[in-house]
């Protein structure tokens, strides 16, 4: 067995908390470990998962140092505080502020040591925002998706690319949950065509990133159609928009979608996270999995879901056009100017989401062993051997 590179050093991670079921919780909870495995000292303080008390969280590398969210949405307002509390008890080591988050939220931070904001770029081009804290002298910034590594690149701004990464013994080919059929669990008839969307229903009130109606609009359009009848959605998100996004039982009648041609997921269940597992078979029980945002700073899913080796439907902007393998589809879009954040994104076109549909359902049915392998890239210990330990070399000498 290979000897583990140590390094001395301390990081606190401002996100979510490890582990929590979102994105960002999931990633925390992949780098938090490796830190640890590697003899980094770790803090977690949270944005969303832990208030009103300092916890520890034990894992099977280690203990982290869990501070809880403050009273700013962003907890901006406690991340040097804790950060510092941190410090003070290794206070022979080298530390670093690591961010992953949107980044525009730190503008008005006060913190004037090392920071790496780990950064998602998830417009076509960078809002004022992000470019104004990408540009202070102690930020190290880290794309997590090739369209941010060019964006920056073409502003001058340096970094360095790192991407997200998925665990592959997880994400993988699962036909069953608990020894249950997944598509019996699901009430979808095994020689169904299913469409899954597998996103946060989380939005402003009035436009909402991932692109829902515009996707649930070309399902409908889609199964229309008398070959396409034998078609079901399957959505896992909050049904209602209890997070500011869309009410879906009055988006799917807009849509002219009947309940009996939809699946949602479980709301409790979302509440505390399905099982990563149970997850992995869902993946597996569609025959794609329609992912076309507006804009994706790194889009988790889409990967997940080819590991899985289940097909995509992707946007051809920001992040996703390098995340689609060869068996997945890109779709196309126009350009739709986000007011709030000074930047573009894109909308995608309904003819191109349909026939993105189409030629999906063209395709043979089962395990696409293409998109297994393209997956295999973003493996969170290939990623982490490849790309974080070269980086901790240079940071932590």
């Amino acid at each position: 067995m290979p000897k583990i590179e140590k390094f001395k050093g301390a990081i606190s991670i401002a996100s979510n908390s490890y582990g929590v079921p979102t994105g960002y919780g999931q990633q925390v909870q992949q780098i938090a470990d490796r830190f640890l495995k590697h003899g980094v000292k770790v803090a977690n303080i949270s944005n969303y998962g832990l208030e009103g008390s300092i916890s520890a969280i034990r894992t099977k590398n280690g203990i982290i140092q869990h501070y809880p969210k403050g009273f700013k949405p962003y907890s901006d307002d406690v991340i040097p505080l804790w950060h510092e509390h941190f410090k003070q008890q290794h206070p022979d080591l080298p530390h670093v502020l690591l961010t992953l988050y949107d980044t525009w939220v730190y503008k008005d931070m006060q913190h004037e040591g090392d920071i790496w904001a780990w950064t998602p770029i998830d417009h076509t081009t960078i809002p004022p925002k992000v470019l104004e804290v990408l540009r202070q002298d102690n930020i190290k910034p880290i794309a997590m998706a090739p369209h941010g590594h060019r964006e920056m690149n073409r502003m001058g701004i340096e970094n360095i690319y790192i991407p997200h990464g998925i665990d592959t013994n997880v994400y993988k080919p699962t036909p069953d949950w608990h020894s249950q059929n997944m598509r019996e669990l699901m009430d979808v008839p095994e020689d169904a065509f299913l469409v899954t969307i597998m996103a946060a229903n989380k939005a402003n009130g009035v436009l909402h990133r991932k692109s829902l109606a515009e996707s649930l609009l070309a399902f409908s359009i889609f199964r229309q159609e008398e070959k396409y009848k034998n078609s079901f959605l399957y959505l896992h998100m909050e049904p209602s928009n209890a997070y500011g996004g869309f009410r879906l039982p009055a988006l799917l009648k807009a849509c002219g979608l009947d309940e009996e041609s939809v699946r949602i997921a479980d709301s409790a269940q979302l509440r505390t996270g399905y099982p990563q597992e149970a997850v992995a078979a869902l993946y597996s029980a569609s025959d794609v999995v329609m992912a076309a945002a507006l804009g994706e700073g790194f889009g988790l899913g889409t990967i997940e879901a080819q590991a899985c080796g289940t097909r995509v439907i992707g946007s051809g902007w920001t992040a996703s056009p390098d995340l689609l393998g060869p068996s997945s589809f890109q779709i196309e879009g126009q350009p739709l100017w986000n007011e709030t954040q000074q930047a573009w994104w894109q909308v995608p076109l309904l003819s191109s989401l349909v026939q993105a549909l189409r030629l999906a359902h063209a395709e043979e049915r089962g395990t696409d062993e293409p998109s297994v392998d393209f997956a295999k890239q973003y493996d969170a210990d290939h990623i982490f051997e490849t790309r974080w330990i070269p980086f901790l070399q240079e940071r932590f000498k």
